[in-house]
C-alpha cells in the first residue's frame, strides 16, 4: 500500500500506543499514524494505519493483508515494541481508505483497544463531532442500540425465558434433575 509523505510530525518506538494516540488528540492532526509491531513483524510484517481529522480517528487498515477497521486495529494490539510514524496531511490528501465505510471506526476504539486508558477514551469523545459518536460501524449496533435493549425489561425477560425452557429441555435429553430457582423478585440467583 502507498501512503503520501505528508509532514512528518513524529517517530518513535515505544512499548505504549497512548502517547501517538494522545499527541494526534491534542495537536488535533489531520493526518495518519502508521503503526508496526514488532511481534507482528516477525509473523505477517506490514503495518497498522490510522487515518485522523482534527485529532479524532477516523479509519483503520493494514497494509499487507485485507483487514480494515476493528480487525486491523486488531492487528496492531499485539504485545511488545511498537514502532510508529504521525504524519500530518491536507484531508483531500488522506488515503483512500479513509473514505471506506468499510474501514471506518468509531472514534473511541483505538483509546479503548490499543490502550485502555479511560481518560483518553473520554477525551477522544468529547473532541469527536456528534454525527460520528451517533454512527454504527459493520453493522454493528452502536451505544444507543445497546442501551435500548437493555431497557427493553420484556425483550430480556423473553430471552431469560427462553434460555431457562432450552436449559430444562437440554437437562432432560442429558437425564440430569432440574432444580427450579425462587425468582419471586424478578431475578435469577
Amino acid at each position: 500500500m502507498s501512503l503520501p509523505e505528508g509532514r512528518l510530525h513524529d517517530r518513535q518506538v515505544v512499548t505504549d500506543l497512548g502517547e501517538p494516540l494522545a499527541d494526534a488528540l491534542e495537536s488535533t492532526v489531520t493526518g495518519y499514524l502508521r503503526i508496526e509491531s514488532d511481534g507482528l513483524l516477525l509473523d505477517r510484517g506490514g503495518a497498522t494505519v490510522l487515518t485522523f481529522e482534527a485529532g479524532v480517528p477516523v479509519a483503520a487498515t493494514h497494509t499487507e493483508h485485507d483487514s480494515t477497521g476493528a480487525d486491523a486495529l486488531a492487528d496492531a494490539a499485539v504485545e511488545g515494541l511498537y514502532r510508529y510514524e504521525l504524519r500530518e496531511l491536507p484531508a483531500e490528501a488522506l488515503p483512500g481508505f479513509h473514505h471506506s465505510d468499510r474501514a471506518s471506526i468509531p472514534p473511541v476504539l483505538p483509546a479503548e483497544q490499543l490502550v485502555g486508558d479511560s481518560d483518553l477514551v473520554a477525551r477522544t469523545r468529547n473532541a469527536a463531532p456528534e454525527s460520528r459518536l451517533r454512527e454504527t460501524t459493520g453493522g454493528e449496533p452502536g451505544l444507543a442500540a445497546v442501551e435500548s435493549f437493555l431497557e427493553d425489561t420484556d425483550a430480556i425477560s423473553t430471552i431469560r425465558d427462553r434460555a431457562r425452557s432450552e436449559a430444562h429441555e437440554r437437562a432432560d435429553q442429558w437425564g440430569f434433575e432440574t432444580v427450579e430457582s425462587d425468582d419471586t423478585d424478578g431475578t435469577d440467583r
